[in-house]
């Protein structure tokens, strides 16, 4: 399976409604510490949203809400897989995809049969602390190694210059968040991006 090479995260779907135009084919919201309703509101309009646009949406963390509101996709930390129903999201028709920063996350994914697999923090993240210093590029490699066809997605402090790297060093999806969040033209940030990636 190929996924579109470009992956931005983003924490509200303003953002989707702002960028998605520019031609982003694949994006994930990440929504934290917000009501259900709320929650339940955001992801309705990302959805419906990136059915206009043709383009994916995964929903971070919230399986039950995935599952409830028919979405396509789903992202889950190690954590999340603690408490999550794999056989219920498996059911659903729901396309998984998996973080992991160490071998033994590695091996706990792949038994999960994800449809990709995330590796990160790539270079230091201002975004959260972690546990897991900058992995390097190298990391990449291996990882890729390792997992074969199933899509890798390169991930923490990732930019447009640093994209070709992760490309190079065997990431097939390159994901980004403060480098769009935080530039002060995020529409031209996205275009370079796409333009990077394409």
């Amino acid at each position: 399976m190929s996924l579109p090479r470009f992956y931005p995260i983003f924490d509200h779907v303003n953002w989707l409604e702002r960028l998605l135009p520019l031609g982003i084919k694949l994006v994930q919201l990440r929504i934290k510490d917000q009501p259900e309703a709320e929650l339940r509101a955001q992801l309705i309009a990302g959805r419906d949203l990136c059915h206009e646009h043709g383009a994916i949406l995964v929903v971070n963390d919230y399986w039950q809400l995935a599952i409830d509101l028919e979405c396509d996709w789903l992202h889950l930390g190690q954590e999340d897989l603690d408490t999550a129903d794999l056989d219920a999201i498996k059911a659903a028709g729901l396309k998984l995809g998996l973080s992991t920063h160490d071998i033994a996350e590695l091996d706990r994914a792949m038994a999960c049969q994800p449809d990709y697999v995330a590796l990160g923090p790539v270079y230091p993240t201002i975004l959260k602390k972690m546990k897991w210093h900058q992995q390097g590029v190298e990391k990449l490699t291996d990882w890729k190694d390792r997992i074969g066809d199933t899509p890798l997605i390169a991930i923490g402090g990732m930019n447009v210059e640093r994209a070709p790297g992760a490309f190079a060093a065997g990431a097939d999806v390159v994901s980004a968040v403060t480098d769009i969040t935080l530039n002060e033209d995020p529409e031209g940030r996205v275009r370079q991006w796409l333009e990077t990636c394409g």
